[in-house]
């Protein structure tokens, strides 16, 4: 039999004392919250109100309704950053598989294993601003790496970065770098969580290899592969400093993205236009809460069946 101790305030105690273990976690979160509030929630808001505006951002606002949505239906622009966006939701889903597979090799105990994983790790700590610079000399059509070795083959060089047909494949594979180091850690993590007594239990039962992992190991690492399919689909979404730093939108504005159309639109070559610029980020907003809103109800309803 268990002793389970309650708080009981005294008669004649203030209201305080009455609710403060009601009240402490409430307490607890809400600077979190008011944070949350006035620096996430207000601007979501403000930019709604914004993009049914004509505004420099500094002079008078001219109200226009939806003028700069329809402005869009009809933007060449805004259509190539969208496809440009589903490139990099559909490619930068590999980071998922590639990360669980470093991550289960980097699980063994081999000769090394300690080295292996700094290298594996590195990505994850350098900056963005790093990886960019890196990758844009490795593609370098003078001296980059990259075209060093197609030679070797006989192939001729390459301009990647300067070719519209390459462009967006070769900012997706620099952004695939860290990502894959990110989701290895989150495997990484997960597998230390693995219940060794099922792996046993498995092994017993003749699983091996690929059986093993698809009806042991995977059902395990759930809680990791949905935090990384979030983070992954979020990172594609707002990808802007890679190609800030590696071709500024180039070449001809074929390897923007809504977030980096965004910024050239409102703060860059186009005047100003808040609230066209407004616009785009709705629109941005508006795809990203329809896969946050989907994970988070499968979320609810795993919950709902444990």
């Amino acid at each position: 039999m268990t002793d389970q101790t309650q708080f009981t305030a005294p008669r004649g105690a203030s209201w305080w004392r009455r609710n403060q273990i009601a009240i402490t976690p409430w307490l607890f979160l809400a600077p979190g919250v008011l944070f949350f509030v006035v620096y996430v929630l207000l601007p979501v808001f403000q930019s709604f109100n914004i993009s049914l505006y004509d505004w420099d951002g500094l002079g008078t606002a001219e109200y226009v309704g939806m003028q700069n949505y329809e402005e869009l239906y009809y933007d060449d622009a805004f259509y190539t950053s969208l496809r440009n966006n589903v490139l990099w939701l559909l490619l930068y889903l590999l980071a998922i598989p590639a990360g669980l597979a470093i991550a289960l090799f980097l699980n063994q105990t081999v000769t090394g294993i300690r080295l292996y994983k700094s290298l594996f790790f590195f990505p994850f700590v350098i900056s963005q601003v790093v990886v960019g610079l890196v990758f844009s000399w490795f593609y370098d059509p003078t001296f980059g790496l990259l075209n060093v070795m197609l030679g070797w083959f006989g192939m001729g060089p390459i301009n990647v970065l300067g070719d519209e047909k390459y462009v967006t494949y070769g900012i997706i594979a620099a952004g695939l770098w860290p990502q894959t180091a990110y989701c290895m850690i989150l495997y990484l993590t997960g597998l230390n969580a693995v219940d060794p007594e099922q792996i046993e239990a498995g092994r017993l039962d003749n699983a091996k290899g690929l059986r093993m992992l698809w009806h042991i190991i995977l059902p395990q690492l759930r809680p990791a592969t949905f935090i990384a399919f979030v983070v992954t689909i979020i990172g594609a979404l707002r990808s802007f400093d890679l190609i800030s730093i590696m071709t500024n939108g180039g070449p001809f504005g074929e390897s923007r993205v809504l977030s980096f159309y965004m910024f050239e639109v409102a703060l860059s070559e186009y005047g100003f236009r808040m609230g066209y610029g407004a616009a785009i980020a709705v629109v941005l907003f508006l795809i990203m809460l329809c896969f946050i809103a989907y994970f988070l109800w499968s979320m609810y309803r795993e919950e709902r069946g444990h």
